[in-house]
């Protein structure tokens, strides 16, 4: 029997909603929002003249009838040169991103798509101006040009468009050699063309990241300049000038230092934690998930029950297992009410098409699934009698590795490639077992000949692109035995892999569970790998399990239809048009 089917209605969160959905980053928007509109409204709001002195009227302190902020040393009210310096602050740092962003992205566009002599001539004048500390660089600068708002604005810009250019740069190379770029040239495309609207689009997010992150810095580097008087010229003022001409009396009058100062700070913290937000929101991963910082484990949602009685103890037992995807206003289900139980030394295959929930049933058993948004709903899974979910965090990671081990899919992914293999299958023992670095080398090195692997005390020395795939998958599969684990999940070993190959995999697991009493749990879409492996069978399709029983019995006489045209679809040798007449009935009875 299956399980009956949840039915979830599936909702993508906004833009809006993931920016609210991060505290920190809605505060500064608030915050950064109602300082913005006081700026934007300074002509009509009632403020007296901000370059009016009133000599009598100096120093005044806050809260003083007619000027709730004081005065300063020459009798101007701060309060309205605070807004009207604010509006100056942004407009200049607003500007001076811009112009950095503009420059810097078409100099890392250019550099990074068109390499050779063109990248060399442009990265080393970006070197030029890195090899100067940015602040003197800008100081320079405006020492050359003279003293001004506007020269201020030039040298901020120029003195970050390396940022920018850096940046953009790394981003377009790693684009430029995509496939989808190379279909572009083979259609006849101009560089210019390519450049513009098949790398420019994907780059484009970095360049709003980037300025959402930078504004802040520009306001802050544009109000040192004014501090040192380079910037804002009187009558003209902004937040760095009133700090300046203020700290004469910040001992005697102190407020009229500290109010800009605090302003700037308030200014420059709700823009970078904006930024912060707005970079998250254009990551399309956090779309299926929430912002929250990922656990350690799977989130489980779902009430603790009580180890069931079991008269054999099978080293696995899944019970009505459910996990899903926390999409923000609902869960969609990935793998509904599953069960299945896997004994001492046995092989189960659990078989079905690509997103059938084979791999997040596989994740789910402890706790792997990325969370969040990956979340167990409903079941349970118990091994050795213990119910992995209600294990603490400690123990589960514990249980990782050494009870319960994985061999996943693609072995150059998750060998890390800056690491030797050796080293690599040596963590995996240290990390469960209390022994000297030579020895756990040592116990790589025969690991690795156990597994197959010839000359292993050599080739422990090579990174993972250095080996073949048959060898990438030999070294996943030393790991896995690292710690002699009672159960094994291998999840599709053998999909990237040559008939040849696959074969010694296959001969190589089915030998280690005689030899060593393991329990396989078979991940795969090869019925064919089933027949050849596994004792039983479980049969996946839109995260149920369709039909499960012996594996000669399922695939002499399935029961499901699924199932018959799973097997279907395995060809026969001289088989020739015949298969298609075969196949072909069967989708069409599917179809209808």
């Amino acid at each position: 029997m299956t399980a009956p089917t949840q039915t979830f209605s599936r909702k993508r969160r906004s833009n809006w909603q993931l920016l609210m959905a991060n505290r920190l980053a809605a505060a500064g928007l608030f915050i950064f929002g109602f300082i913005v509109i006081v700026a934007v409204l300074a002509p009509i709001l009632p403020l007296p003249n901000p370059d009016i002195t009133d000599q009598p009227n100096r120093l005044l302190p806050p809260l003083t009838a007619g000027h709730l902020l004081g005065t300063d040393h020459l009798g101007r009210d701060i309060l309205s040169r605070l807004i009207w310096g604010t509006q100056v602050s942004l407009l200049v740092g607003i500007s001076a991103t811009a112009l950095a962003a503009l420059f810097g992205s078409v100099i890392g566009l250019v550099a990074g798509y068109a390499r050779g002599a063109t990248d060399s001539i442009l990265m080393r004048f970006v070197d030029m101006l890195m090899a100067f500390p940015y602040i003197l660089l800008a100081i320079a600068i405006v020492a050359a040009l003279g003293p001004g708002l506007l020269n201020a604005l030039y040298a901020i810009a120029l003195v970050n468009i390396p940022f920018f250019a850096r940046n953009i740069r790394g981003v377009t190379v790693s684009i430029r050699n995509r496939e989808f770029v190379d279909a572009a040239r083979l259609s006849g495309k101009s560089h210019a063309a390519i450049l513009f609207t098949e790398v420019l689009p994907n780059v484009l997010p970095v360049i709003v990241i980037t300025m959402s992150t930078t504004v802040g810095w520009m306001i802050l580097e544009t109000a040192g300049l004014s501090f040192l008087g380079l910037g804002a010229q009187p009558p003209t003022s902004d937040l760095g000038s009133m700090l300046g001409q203020a700290r004469a009396q910040l001992f005697t009058a102190p407020h009229a230092s500290i109010i800009p100062g605090i302003m700037i700070f308030v200014l420059v913290m709700s823009i970078n934690l904006l930024g912060d937000g707005i970079r998250d929101v254009l990551d399309p991963r956090l779309r299926s998930g929430a912002l929250d910082r990922p656990m350690a484990v799977t989130k489980i949602n779902r009430k603790a029950k009580p180890a069931p009685t079991l008269e054999n103890a099978p080293a696995l037992v899944v019970e009505n297992l459910s996990t899903g995807f926390d999409t923000g206003d609902a869960i969609t289900p990935a793998v509904k009410g599953i069960s299945f139980r896997l004994g001492k030394g046995e092989c189960l295959g659990l078989i079905g098409e690509s997103g059938s929930g084979k791999s997040v049933t596989a994740l789910s058993l402890m706790g792997l699934v990325a969370s969040p948004p990956g979340v167990v709903t409903e079941g349970a899974v118990y091994v050795e009698g213990k119910d992995t979910f209600s294990l603490r965090e400690q123990d589960l990671i514990a249980l990782r590795g050494a009870r319960v081990a994985y061999v996943f899919q693609d072995p150059l992914t998750t060998l890390h490639p800056l690491f030797s293999v050796g080293d690599q299958v040596a963590e995996a023992i240290l990390a469960h077992k209390s022994i000297g670095k030579s020895a756990a080398r040592a116990r790589a090195v025969e690991l690795m000949e156990r597994v197959g692997i010839r000359d292993a005390a050599g080739r422990a020395s090579a990174y993972p692109h250095e080996l073949s795939g048959g060898q990438r998958q030999r070294v996943g599969i030393a790991m896995a035995l690292a710690n002699d684990p009672d159960i094994i999940i291998a999840d599709e070993p053998t999909t990237a892999l040559d008939v040849t190959v696959q074969a010694r995999i296959l001969e190589l697991l089915q030998n280690l569970r005689r030899e060593r009493g393991l329990a396989l749990l078979l991940i795969t879409h090869d019925f064919g790998v089933v027949a050849q492996v596994c004792d039983r069978v479980a049969v996946m399709r839109h995260g149920e399990i369709v039909e499960q029983g012996d594996t000669q019995a399922v695939l002499t006489d399935p029961q499901h239809d699924y199932t018959k045209r799973l097997i279907a679809c395995v060809p026969e040798l001289g088989e020739g048009h015949g298969f298609l007449d075969r196949v072909r009935p069967l989708f069409q009875e599917a179809r209808r």
